[in-house]
């Protein structure tokens, strides 16, 4: 089964196909975002990436942690689960 990996520090102006192409040099990529403002469209500077199996997103983790691209240091790890947010307008009703 496949692993979801985040990746942090990205320039701004990486693509999500830039993305897939780092990560692929170390295993079969299954899918690869960058995460957009939704109001500006301007990337938020982190992604997520699917490699097919654990073994190969452990390699990614491993070969690119902490490496240099462009010229900021890129944080690969195994994405967490999104935590539940409440909705809500901001206040409180009695």
């Amino acid at each position: 089964m496949g692993k979801k990996l985040y990746v942090g520090n990205l320039s701004y102006d990486v693509t999500s196909s830039e993305l897939e192409t780092l990560l692929a040099a170390h295993g079969t990529v299954l899918s690869a975002q960058v995460i957009s403002d939704r109001d500006t469209g301007r990337s938020k500077g982190f992604g997520f990436v699917e490699m097919d199996s654990a073994a190969e997103a452990d390699a990614a983790i491993e070969a690119l942690n902490g490496t240099q691209s462009g010229d900021r240091a890129l944080t690969v790890n195994e994405a967490k689960p999104r935590e539940p947010r409440s909705g809500g307008g901001g206040r409180d009703r009695y």
